[in-house]
């Protein structure tokens, strides 16, 4: 159903006949983390979240996994250990 409070005519899927079934019945601002986010938009409370009403809970576990303007480091991917056997196998197979 279409949001009618914080982004009228924008789909939410806390929308009901009742109102907005999110908790506290609307959507919540944008914390410092979420600034330089692409999804952050206009409504009629100020800056939200156009993918989550709450942003303070999407950043709780650390980084929030819809942020647009942060990445996440991955580590230990540096190196592939290769197996030499396996490896001189592949290179032998190559030449025939």
């Amino acid at each position: 159903m279409q949001c009618q409070t914080v982004l009228p005519g924008t789909e939410c899927t806390f929308w009901s006949k009742q109102g907005c079934a999110y908790l506290g019945n609307t959507c919540q601002n944008v914390l410092e983390e979420c600034q330089g986010c692409d999804r952050i938009v206009q409504g009629t409370i100020g800056q939200v979240c156009s993918v989550a009403p709450s942003p303070k809970q999407k950043w709780a576990p650390g980084l929030c996994n819809m942020a647009t303007h942060r990445k996440v480091e991955i580590k230990g991917l540096d190196a592939k250990a290769v197996n030499p056997l396996k490896a001189s196998k592949k290179a032998s197979a190559k030449k025939k």
